[in-house]
């Protein structure tokens, strides 16, 4: 039932104590990301004992983890327009649900011979691609629903940290499952959690407008602040399907957003590390067991998520202490990225707790600065909210692709791991570039000047 609300501001709008039910949602799309995660790095903690087992090489697995990356690529920006045509709760849910059964299906790979099993397992990854095409965009949907600009920092941060929260929980239960029960149960246990999370989320998730107990104090906070109630009603959705490719030219063209894209692709390189290569590196570079690398992923992961927590709640800091919007977002960026190229160092020691060190240095600052999707919930024009972040994301899809690919080919040719860090620390040192040259002052975009401005331009030339 839609409930009608009053668009003024309530005297009550002024303080934090008007209700937690943005809260709840916020934790619901936390969990669901950190089984989104989950699901993401079955391959990497059973990576080493599926190449063990089939006899592939580094480059086919590095294909395999990459299959992922491709289909994500290719589902973005129609993840986006389903959002923004259907609403979050209802895309997101079915996405949920669908590739964590593409993820438990993997768990049955184990009898197929070596070429077929490989086909297949490429193929699953492919569809869990796509079908988790949708989630982030529908994260920043959500968040920028739901939550006021001074509080939408340190909210985009906590969905964004359960990345790492992800591999902290279920690195090392992955790795014992392995261990213990073999390779092919890290993807049946995983995908199971998520699809009993799937129904739990049609429960839950609601728009501002339509949940139950959402109170009106709360809405008038979050309306008053800056929250896009109004995205998922029917009004917001008119003409959603129609001139998309002229609205990603829009956003391509536009200098802050691409600059912002740019930063996404680099910043993921690093993620892809992390999701793909990392524990493969501790077993075969670091002499690691499976077991070990399973746990001792948690450390840098640990760091990760105090960084990607500190990056939204320093950023909303500096601006309740009047810091401009863009200086607020940019410091945790540009000082995380500078960080995570320490990474480069791992080649330049040899006890392993010093390589762990400076992942965890590398992972808190990969954190810290992974702001990007605050910048996307703050900037992107509300009619088209799914569509930007899906072309944000589809720059980030990129490097999943190319990420465990190069790292692969880098490892065959050259049998070590040292030109693949550096390779990972040249991307953190090139998010920095975009974000200090290209993207300047950050704002929400306005589609109808965005598309003036383009009428006028296309006029000029024609005359």
């Amino acid at each position: 039932m839609t409930i009608s609300r009053p668009v003024e501001k309530s005297t009550s709008a002024s303080t934090l104590n008007t209700g937690k039910v943005r809260f709840t949602i916020l934790a619901m799309i936390f969990a669901v990301t950190v089984i989104n995660y989950a699901d993401r790095a079955t391959i990497s903690i059973a990576g080493d004992a599926i190449q063990e087992e089939f006899g592939i090489s580094s480059v086919t697995l590095g294909y395999i983890f990459s299959a992922f990356g491709w289909s994500y690529l290719i589902g973005q920006i129609p993840g986006g327009w389903l959002l923004d045509r259907y609403g979050s709760k209802k895309v997101y849910g079915w996405a949920l649900v669908t590739w964590s059964s593409f993820t438990v299906m993997q768990g049955f790979l184990g009898s197929f011979s070596m070429g077929t099993a490989v086909g297949l397992l490429f193929l699953l990854r492919f569809l869990v691609g796509l079908s988790e095409a949708p989630a982030f965009p529908g994260n920043s949907r959500i968040v920028a629903a739901w939550f006021p600009t001074k509080e939408r920092g340190t909210a985009a941060a906590i969905f964004n940290s359960a990345q790492y929260f992800s591999t902290v929980i279920f690195a090392p239960i992955m790795g014992w499952l392995v261990t213990a029960w073999g390779w092919e149960h890290v993807f049946t246990v995983v995908g199971g959690i998520g699809i009993a999370l799937g129904l739990v989320w049609m429960k839950v998730v609601y728009s501002p407008r339509r949940h139950p107990r959402l109170k009106k104090p709360e809405f008038e906070y979050i309306q008053a602040g800056g929250a896009l109630v109004d995205m998922d009603e029917p009004g917001e959705k008119k003409n959603v399907g129609s001139d998309q490719l002229r609205y990603v030219k829009l956003l391509l063209t536009n200098r802050m957003m691409l600059g912002v894209f740019v930063g996404q692709f680099f910043i993921t390189t690093i993620t892809w590390f992390f999701l793909t290569w990392f524990p493969v590196y501790l077993v075969q570079e670091r002499g690691m067991t499976i077991l070990q690398a399973g746990f001792i992923a948690v450390l840098p992961a640990i760091c990760g998520f105090v960084g990607g927590i500190s990056g939204g709640v320093i950023s909303d800091a500096l601006m309740r202490h009047g810091w401009s919007q863009t200086k607020a977002r940019k410091t945790p960026i540009i000082t995380g990225l500078l960080l995570a190229a320490v990474i480069i160092g791992c080649n330049y020691v040899d006890a392993s707790w010093l390589v762990i060190t400076l992942m965890c240095v590398s992972f808190f600052g990969k954190g810290l600065g992974a702001l990007g999707w605050a910048v996307m919930a703050d900037a992107s024009p509300k009619e088209i909210a799914g569509l930007g972040g899906g072309v944000f994301n589809t720059f980030g899809s990129v490097a999943a692709i190319t990420t465990p690919i190069v790292i692969g080919y880098i490892v065959d040719s050259y049998g070590s791991f040292d030109l693949a860090l550096v390779y990972v620390g040249v991307c953190a040192m090139l998010t920095v570039v975009s974000y200090v040259f290209v993207v300047g002052p950050i704002k929400r975009l306005d589609l109808t000047e965005m598309q003036a401005r383009a009428d006028e331009k296309r006029a000029a030339k024609q005359s």
